[in-house]
């Protein structure tokens, strides 16, 4: 067939810093496709493609505009950039269209709670600013949560999940104890409970098995003895269902110790572990309810996030965009699965 010399997209992966350098970019590539297809830019003519003919016409739009045109997509785009997207999206001629998909809602920062003269990224309309909307960075934090991926817990992972919870609550108290001066901090820790949970895992694996291979053992050695054993006994059921108290007082040792570890701290000599674990271990029962009803608010909080950025978009009264929030991945795999997409008509 014949070549038409169309130019074939561009796709860069940068970190959106200002419209400026979005034109720069732009700019760039132009001169990149005058280098690879010269031939296309040249200006040799100066007449217009008849009308209907949009294989010249879309030619001679390439040939008499000299600017480039941009589509912005964030994939998980972290905190304040998803809004930085949008505003750049405003701002810059050549960025026609945006697809955001945001993330890590608690590292947004939020106008009235941090300071700084700065543009925040909540609120971001008009409409949230007048209504004086504020979330904090507990709720934020709650935005982040996702039911979808609770519900798909089996029984065990839901139950290793409050307990570590239960840890981080009771670590809390050793920080109030011995290191008062960091709670004011906010410390994080980090997904210390990750390498928690794999070691609890595998010592389930490990005990099932060896628990299999005795119970084999015994069960084909008295079997013929006893034909009525197979009506009346059950393959034994995993004893590590759920951690005694002995074995949660040990993880909650290790997850503190690891907690101080992380934020450089010793951990003190004169330190209770087994009074404070005491006084946590009370309120165990309590974690599953409380944190159901905090992850079933959590799109809540979410949604309200996403409408601020959405109404933003709509706001903007100099230029028509047509804009839609679109649920497009599976929440299970992706609780962040909301893209925002506007379009400059």
């Amino acid at each position: 067939s014949e070549d038409r010399g169309f130019c074939i997209p561009k796709t860069v992966t940068c970190r959106v810093l200002s419209p400026a350098m979005l034109k720069d970019i732009g700019s760039s590539l132009r001169q990149v496709d005058e280098m690879v297809n010269p031939t296309i830019f040249r200006d040799n003519t100066d007449s217009k493609p008849l009308a209907g003919d949009l294989a010249s016409e879309r030619l001679y739009s390439s040939k008499t505009d000299d600017k480039s045109t941009m589509v912005l997509a964030g994939l998980h785009a972290c905190g304040d950039l998803s809004v930085t997207m949008l505003r750049t999206f405003m701002e810059c001629d050549e960025v026609k269209a945006v697809i955001s998909i945001g993330c890590c809602y608690n590292l947004l920062s939020e106008e009235g709670i941090k300071e700084g003269d700065y543009q925040f990224g909540f609120p971001v309309s008009r409409g949230a600013k007048s209504a004086n909307l504020q979330l904090g960075k507990n709720a934020r934090d709650l935005a982040c949560q996702s039911a979808e991926r609770w519900r798909g817990l089996g029984e065990a992972a839901g139950l290793h999940n409050f307990e570590l919870h239960t840890f981080r609550a009771a670590f809390q108290m050793v920080l109030f104890q011995c290191y008062p001066e960091i709670i004011t901090r906010s410390p994080a820790i980090g997904r210390q409970g990750k390498a928690l949970r794999r070691q609890h895992h595998r010592r389930i694996l490990e005990c099932n098995a060896d628990m299999a291979q005795t119970f084999s053992q015994n069960y084909c050695s008295t079997y013929a003895k006893d034909p009525l054993l197979n009506e009346h006994s059950s393959y034994p059921k995993s004893a590590n269902k759920e951690t005694n108290s002995a074995d949660r007082y040990s993880m909650f040792v290790k997850f503190c110790k690891s907690g101080l570890g992380r934020l450089g701290l010793c951990v003190p000599q004169d330190i209770e572990f087994s009074r404070l674990w005491e006084e946590a271990e009370e309120f165990y029962d309590l974690v599953g309810p409380y944190w159901t009803l905090r992850a079933a608010l959590g799109p809540v909080l979410e949604t309200i996030l996403l409408l601020d950025r959405l109404l933003f978009l709509q706001e903007q009264g100099n230029v028509l965009i047509q804009t839609v929030l679109l649920p497009i991945f599976d929440p299970v795999l992706s609780p962040r699965n909301v893209a925002l997409i506007a379009e400059k008509l």
